[in-house]
């Protein structure tokens, strides 16, 4: 198996990552097995801060690397909490305080402008010094619940009602399910078809 190492050290997005990763061929190293601290995640877009990452667990590891980085953008709050997902209620904020500030700043709102997506950018280095890194995006659209349901995933999955299902939220889905249809799963797998064509063209 070709190995990589995956510059994230989120539980919930290195499970999901190793399984898919798994199923077609890579053995993914989390960057925690190489003492590799996260970097500082400053850039303006998904894809500025999955390059961010990437690079900096290239140089740490040795390794090719893959980095995500994701997040939920809601229309009723102008694309907010976006590539602030993850410390929306504040530096260290938990997935519970994130949702509970969600959920306040959309009180009121009602369920048609409660419109929302996941977005993901994924990325493939081959060096820290790589200068033609792989991209590949996606997004899953849905819509903001009032309350959390299912107790699987994390993130704001309890409270991401899944666009064209009858009240299904993204934390009351298989895993299996989630990887084939959420914003990381449809990523990943362009980025894996991307990685297999690169190969190809070097043979």
């Amino acid at each position: 198996m070709d190995k990589v190492v995956l510059a994230t050290g989120n539980a919930g997005k290195l499970r999901e990552m190793r399984q898919l990763l798994a199923d077609v061929g890579f053995e993914a190293v989390p960057q925690s097995a190489f003492g590799i601290e996260p970097p500082v995640e400053d850039g303006e877009s998904f894809v500025d801060n999955a390059l961010v990452k990437a690079r900096h667990a290239a140089r740490g590891s040795g390794l090719p690397a893959i980095a995500d980085d994701s997040g939920l953008e809601v229309d009723a709050l102008g694309g907010a909490p976006g590539v602030r997902s993850a410390r929306y209620a504040g530096e260290g904020s938990s997935d519970e305080d994130n949702n509970d500030r969600l959920l306040a700043d959309l009180s009121g709102v009602p369920p048609e402008r409660r419109t929302a997506r996941y977005r993901c950018a994924i990325v493939f280095v081959a060096d820290a010094a790589d200068p033609a890194p792989l991209v590949c995006e996606a997004s899953w659209e849905g819509r903001i619940g009032t309350e959390r349901q299912g107790s699987g995933g994390f993130g704001y999955d309890p409270l991401f009602l899944i666009a064209g299902s009858s009240g299904l939220t993204a934390a009351g889905m298989p895993d299996d399910l989630k990887n084939r249809v959420s914003h990381r799963g449809q990523a990943l797998r362009a980025l894996v078809a991307a990685l297999s064509g690169r190969a190809s063209g070097r043979t």
